[in-house]
């Protein structure tokens, strides 16, 4: 939320909207910058496009005592229906640096707004293996390095070697093994989706390995002619749920005869159960209710708790929220 009073209002617009494009946006709908297509309004909206224009933004923020919340692709998050209050900036920023390392590796140097397919597709044009499995996964390097993304049994773990961070005014290089790096988790990631001071991702490094056989290219293209088979193109968030230890969530929500179970303009895939799918208006207090329908379900037929991979972020106090279960 933006602290400060409405007295300073105008200053505050004024300073903030040099660093964006299209200005600051106040109470701008939310839902198009999410691959859900779900989520009310910000407050204020801020769409920045370089990292010059980030760090401006940020340190602004940082000195005046403006909270922010950073928005990447949109993809594996809900937005509350109340959406959110105070500030909100979309990252943007889109540069790749490739670098030259020993024995035709190369290193990748992208900007977090970078769209995670399209860097694995640049490094497979490329002849580089090492993110081949990410070429179908949706969202920002910056939202993959909070999430520990994976897909086709590899990771974000798996190449990355550092991050560049901004955290309370000041900006640092921190290596892979300093974020804790988890099952789609990150020491960053229940920081990141609530309004604050940072810590704010601004770039990753990738160590890629040489591929002249094209190794890597026919192992994407198998992982893309799979996903069409396996996996909706309709708007979702993607997977709900991680899988639990030594199985699949969409196999059990499939046994739980749970495929196709609506509720509002929400629904449970027909194609992978473990996608819930907006139909076109489809509130985030549909995806909520579906949600603890799938989870009760899954839990009185299997015992499995499942726990939900997506980030709820926005304003939730008078929004439905997740049921307990079991002993939780």
């Amino acid at each position: 939320m933006i602290t400060v009073q409405s007295s300073s209002r105008t200053q505050h617009l004024q300073a903030l909207a040099a660093f964006g494009r299209n200005g600051l946006q106040e109470n701008a709908p939310l839902a198009p910058y999410t691959s859900f297509r779900i989520g009310g309004p910000a407050e204020r909206l801020l769409i920045v496009q370089a990292i010059p224009d980030l760090l401006a933004a940020l340190d602004y923020c940082h000195s005046e005592h403006v909270t922010f919340l950073m928005l990447g692709g949109g993809s594996n998050v809900l937005i509350s229906d109340e959406g959110i209050s105070g500030l909100v900036i979309v990252n943007q920023c889109r540069g790749v640096e490739w670098l030259d390392q020993p024995a035709g590796r190369q290193m990748a140097l992208a900007e977090s707004g970078v769209a995670l397919a399209g860097l694995a597709r640049a490094s497979i044009a490329r002849n580089l293996a090492g993110l081949g499995w990410a070429v179908s996964v949706p969202g920002t390097v910056g939202g993959a390095v909070v999430g520990n993304t994976g897909a086709h049994g590899g990771c974000v773990a798996d190449n990355l070697q550092s991050v560049r961070l901004w955290t309370d005014g000041v900006v640092a290089e921190f290596a892979a093994a300093d974020l804790q790096l988890g099952y789609r988790r990150s020491r960053l990631k229940d920081i990141v989706t609530k309004p604050s001071f940072g810590p704010v991702v601004l770039s990753a490094t990738f160590l890629l390995e040489p591929d002249p056989e094209g190794e890597e290219r026919a192992r994407a293209d198998a992982y893309l002619e799979h996903r069409r088979r396996t996996q909706p193109v309709d708007k979702s968030a993607g997977s709900i749920f991680k899988n639990p230890p030594g199985d699949f969530s969409g196999r059990l929500i499939e046994a739980a005869g749970l495929k196709g179970h609506r509720i509002g303009g929400a629904s449970v895939s027909e194609q992978h159960a473990n996608f819930i799918i907006n139909h076109g208006q489809a509130t985030a207090a549909d995806v909520v209710a579906l949600m603890n329908v799938i989870r009760a379900r899954v839990f009185a037929q299997f015992g499995v708790v499942l726990e939900p991979e997506i980030q709820f972020i926005g304003d939730w106090q008078n929004s439905p929220k997740l049921s307990p279960i079991g002993d939780q």
